[in-house]
């Protein structure tokens, strides 16, 4: 990518969707999975959205901005789930990485609006 301000979104998009795995995993791994099963659910989602928004915006899709726009609100939601939760690390770490992703993918999304 030729451009900067996209490989910021697609290094942060990388980032959230590791992160969120990592918390999905861990989230799977502790002794009430039954409170945590919207977080899981959510950082499953968001995984998936980051992963696709970052390709796209990699192939110079000309959907990717719309797509930004998406993954910023699914990384919002994300994110305020996992703060319920941040006596946990990987839920710190998980809402720390979406709301980066979604400061990231608002700009993109505001700047090809």
């Amino acid at each position: 990518m030729k451009d900067q301000k996209f490989q910021d979104c697609i290094d942060a998009c990388i980032a959230c969707a590791v992160a969120c795995q990592c918390c999905a995993t861990e989230c799977l791994r502790e002794s009430d999975v039954a409170m945590l099963l919207h977080c899981v659910e959510l950082d499953r989602q968001c995984a998936v959205v980051c992963a696709a928004t970052a390709e796209l915006m990699s192939i110079g899709g000309s959907h990717a901005t719309h797509l930004c726009a998406e993954c910023a609100e699914i990384c919002r939601d994300c994110a305020q789930e996992c703060e319920k939760h941040t006596h946990m690390e990987h839920c710190k770490k998980c809402a720390d990485a979406c709301r980066r992703c979604a400061e990231e993918c608002e700009k993109m999304a505001s700047i090809h609006a």
